[in-house]
């Protein structure tokens, strides 16, 4: 795995623990009286990570050049542990050159990875691997466990879907979610962004959620997500936070997303050459009260 040492120097004055000393008695005292509770000893020191949602446009830049090396030169830079990705190819057209994107990255960066198939097609030609599109998660920490929920849909529309897959990073179980919603229908949003709250629910470990929402954070559909999650660019970013489109940034559609445990510390948008979006990176503490906590496994889907 990728060297953590930048971002654990970003918190290492968080992460002293002090040493309490033990068992000391007071010789010459007279019998105490039944002594109450003890002071509480200190709670494990919270856990930093960095997490990203990028949209890469099937690895294709505002230059319309195919070029997933440089979409995996980001996110190294960016010193991500987790990145939520979308609009991901896998052996799905000559737009991406048939590439399993998600393992290629993957590789690339030396990283685990789940994928979501939200779009699945036979191959062109009898052997050959599925057609598919969706989304991935890249993570630094192994994945326990993942599933992909499919969203609502109506009549023609694209079908979408929450990806999901379950982390422990630095000793804290995390439930990471990446999704992609529908960008021509805010009916379409608003039942999706209610699926995605139903399968998140009310989860055991911390939650962080990453996804391109196609919605800006004044709408009905992101008012009804930040009920459960906070908004890390709301609690920690600087400016408007545009993340569309790469070239001429106008909108914040881009996200991440948390349970109320977690605290984000910064959030930044990032600059790209790869995609038609701007990446998102949000600084964030895990509660380390959750360290070794035990995890509710969900069937894969």
């Amino acid at each position: 795995m990728r060297s953590r040492s930048a971002a654990l120097r970003r918190f290492a004055g968080k992460l002293t623990i002090p040493l309490l000393a033990a068992g000391l008695i007071t010789a010459g005292l007279a019998a105490p009286a039944a002594a109450g509770p003890g002071p509480a000893g200190p709670s494990a020191p919270d856990r930093p990570v960095r997490v990203m949602s990028y949209n890469i446009h099937h690895g294709a830049g505002p230059d319309d050049r195919l070029d997933l090396t440089r979409i995996a030169a980001e996110i190294r830079d960016s010193d991500a542990d987790i990145v939520g990705l979308q609009e991901v190819d896998r052996h799905w057209s000559e737009r991406s050159a048939f590439a399993d994107q998600a393992q290629e990255l993957a590789r690339m960066l030396h990283m685990h990875v789940v994928y979501g198939a939200n779009l699945d097609r036979d191959p062109l030609n009898p052997g050959e691997p599925r057609r598919q599109y969706g989304t991935a998660i890249l993570s630094d920490a192994p994945i326990h466990e993942w599933q992909n929920t499919l969203l609502p849909r109506t009549g023609n529309l694209e079908q979408r879907g929450l990806l999901e897959a379950l982390v422990t990073v630095r000793g804290v179980p995390v439930r990471v979610f990446t999704t992609h919603l529908q960008h021509n229908s805010q009916q379409e949003r608003i039942a999706q962004i209610a699926a995605i709250r139903e399968v998140i629910g009310m989860p055991q470990e911390s939650v962080v959620l990453t996804g391109d929402l196609n919605a800006r954070p004044d709408t009905p559909e992101i008012a009804a997500i930040t009920e459960d999650l906070v908004d890390a660019w709301a609690e920690a970013g600087v400016g408007n936070g545009y993340t569309l489109s790469a070239t001429n940034p106008y909108a914040r559609i881009d996200y991440v997303m948390h349970t109320d445990d977690v605290v984000a510390r910064t959030a930044a948008v990032l600059s790209t050459t790869g995609s038609d979006h701007l990446p998102v990176a949000a600084d964030l503490e895990l509660p380390g009260d959750k360290v070794g906590a035990g995890s509710s496994v969900r069937p894969a889907a």
